[in-house]
C-alpha cells in the first residue's frame, strides 16, 4: 500500500494568473427568488428571518445560465472564486435565453465551484497546449 500513494491532480487551468484581473464566469443556473413564509415544523425552525409570528426564507431556485464579470480577488481548487466588483448581466424577462443590456451591481460576491460552467479573461482568450494530449519528449 505504501507503493500506491494517491497522486494530487493538477489543475489543467492556472487561475492564479487572473489574480486581480477582470474575468467573465458563466454560472450553471440562473437564478429566482421568492420570499417562503413557512412556521415552526417539529420544534425546528425552518426560516432564517423573523416576521412577525411566522418565519421568512429566501429561497432561489436555479433556471437559466447566468453570467458575471467582476476582478478574480481568489479561488480554490474546487472552483470556488471570489470576485469584487460583479456585475450581473440580466436576462430578458419574455426571452430567458436573450441577454439584455440591463446589468445588477453584486459587489464582493463568493461563486460556488459546482456552478461554475466557464472562466474567462474579460480582454480576450488565449491558446493554450490541449492539457490531454500527452507531451512527447525529443
Amino acid at each position: 500500500m505504501a507503493d500506491k500513494e494517491k497522486k494530487k491532480k493538477e489543475s489543467i487551468f492556472d487561475l492564479s494568473k487572473y489574480i486581480d484581473k477582470p474575468i467573465r464566469v458563466k454560472f450553471q443556473g440562473g437564478r429566482e427568488g421568492r420570499w417562503l413564509s413557512v412556521g415552526v415544523i417539529g420544534g425546528l425552525m425552518t426560516k432564517y428571518q423573523w416576521r412577525g409570528s411566522i418565519f421568512q426564507l429566501f429561497f432561489f431556485s436555479l433556471t437559466i445560465p447566468s453570467l458575471a464579470s467582476g476582478v478574480l480577488k481568489g479561488f480554490d481548487p474546487l472552483l470556488n472564486l471570489v470576485l469584487d466588483g460583479t456585475i450581473e448581466y440580466m436576462r430578458d424577462p419574455d426571452d430567458q435565453l436573450k441577454l439584455t443590456e440591463d446589468t445588477r451591481q453584486l459587489g464582493l460576491v463568493v461563486c460556488r465551484g459546482t456552478s461554475v460552467v466557464l472562466i474567462c479573461p474579460q480582454d480576450g482568450m488565449e491558446a493554450i497546449p490541449n492539457p490531454f494530449i500527452q507531451q512527447q519528449d525529443g
